[in-house]
């Protein structure tokens, strides 16, 4: 059974979501305050949490950082904010969707399925074709052919990353947090530098990435190939 916390401080909301979930066999935890929730998933780690951001002791986004400190579990957030810099600032944080109030339960259903769908996704997928490369993540192993190509600590770090997220638009301030550290949200120069590190290890034409991206203004993300 898929363990869900709830954090939200509307009872109306938590009521609602209790009821919905439980009917569709979740195992539900619920918390009005972000002590509360933090003091409940380090008692019953989930498998999943929705997050409303505005709670009467934490702001949802110090919730979220608390929670990226040792846990992967998917987070939507589901909060009255509509504001984009509101919507950006929880991703970055570590949150895996995001959906405003008010909102349908059969969408807030769908998201949940999304998210676990391709967090199941990324721990079954080891090995990675990139054109005559092999990533192989449980080994931790890069190869061409029978030769094993070299990645520093933190080259190999940002290559996962990114290849456990296929497709998925990551930000600047995502990478540096995930591979660096919380205290690294402005060394945009170290991303830069160890992105063109991987590219010229990885790629044909590191000129012309085919599967490291630049989002100008945003991030980076990984492409895999359509063939694959």
């Amino acid at each position: 059974m898929t363990s869900v916390l709830v954090i939200d401080d509307e009872p109306q909301i938590v009521r609602a979501l209790r009821i919905n979930l439980r009917v569709r066999q979740y195992d539900v935890h619920t918390a009005g305050t972000a002590g509360e929730a933090l003091e409940i998933a380090a008692k019953h780690p989930p498998d999943l949490v929705i997050l409303d951001l505005g709670l009467p002791d934490m702001d949802g986004v110090e919730v979220i950082h608390g929670l990226r400190g040792w846990t992967e579990a998917p987070i939507i957030v589901l909060s009255g904010r509509t504001d984009s810099t509101d919507k950006v600032e929880a991703l970055d944080a570590g949150a895996d969707d995001y959906v405003t109030k008010p909102f349908g339960m059969d969408e807030l259903l769908a998201r949940m399925r999304a998210v676990s769908r391709r967090i199941t996704a990324e721990g079954d997928v080891p090995r990675i074709s990139l054109g005559g490369l092999v990533v192989d993540l449980a080994a931790r192993r890069v190869i061409r052919g029978n030769e094993d190509i070299r990645l520093t600590p933190t080259e190999w770090h940002l290559l996962e990353v990114l290849l456990r997220n296929p497709g998925k638009l990551l930000s600047r301030q995502q990478l540096l947090s995930a591979v660096w550290g919380p205290g690294y949200a402005d060394a945009t120069g170290n991303l830069r530098l160890y992105m063109a590190q991987l590219r010229r290890k990885l790629e044909p034409d590191p000129a012309r990435p085919r599967w490291l991206l630049t989002e100008p203004g945003m991030g980076y993300r990984f492409q895999p190939d359509t063939a694959a």
